[in-house]
């Protein structure tokens, strides 16, 4: 029993260094694809219906991490699992598209005015910054779940779900509150 516990930590700590580098590498690509000069041609316009998608996308995530917060209330633990496993999935399909998005096109600016612009970027910051750290709890609590590390998945996900929960539906208010700006 003890060899187990022994070959596990070390596993353990395998798999959180590979997790620590994607949590540092995937902001850092992102920001440069945001702020890099010229933008990739894709060669269509396809690009400009990215966002739309994944507003969408955030959309799905959103209602399935609230499944799946139901599911575990109630024990299903299978239906959890499916809910939080298509929850990542999305937030997978989402992340590819954002950096095609960002690696393509200029960035849209808001034009509201008023009040609703300081109420706009208090949502875009606040949903950049946590956007930026949730993937190191999020991949976490992931990989604990996936191997029934039940104790270390619950601590975990006491601060991953609700940053992930609020990155998700931030993303769609961000969104909604831009998209009449935006100029394709």
């Amino acid at each position: 029993m003890e060899m187990n516990k022994s070959i596990q930590h070390s596993d353990n700590r395998g798999v959180i260094r590979w997790i620590s580098v994607i949590s540092i590498a995937v902001p850092v690509v992102v920001a440069v694809l945001l702020f890099m000069p010229s933008k990739i041609d894709l060669a269509s316009e396809w690009v400009y219906f990215l966002p739309h998608l994944n507003a969408v996308i955030n959309s799905a995530a959103t209602i399935a991490l609230i499944f799946g917060l139901i599911f575990i209330k109630k024990g299903d633990i299978n239906l959890h699992r499916a809910s939080m496993t298509s929850a990542f999935g999305l937030g997978a399909i989402f992340l590819v598209s954002y950096v095609v998005y960002h690696a393509s096109a200029e960035s849209t600016t808001f034009g509201g005015e008023g009040w609703i612009r300081s109420v706009y970027y208090f949502i875009l910051i606040t949903h950049i910054i946590l956007a930026a750290v949730a993937l190191f709890p999020i991949l976490l609590a992931y990989y604990y779940g996936y191997f029934d590390q039940r104790t270390k998945h619950k601590k975990i996900v006491k601060f991953a779900f609700p940053i992930w929960l609020y990155v998700t539906i931030t993303g769609v208010l961000v969104y909604l509150m831009i998209s009449p700006y935006y100029t394709h």
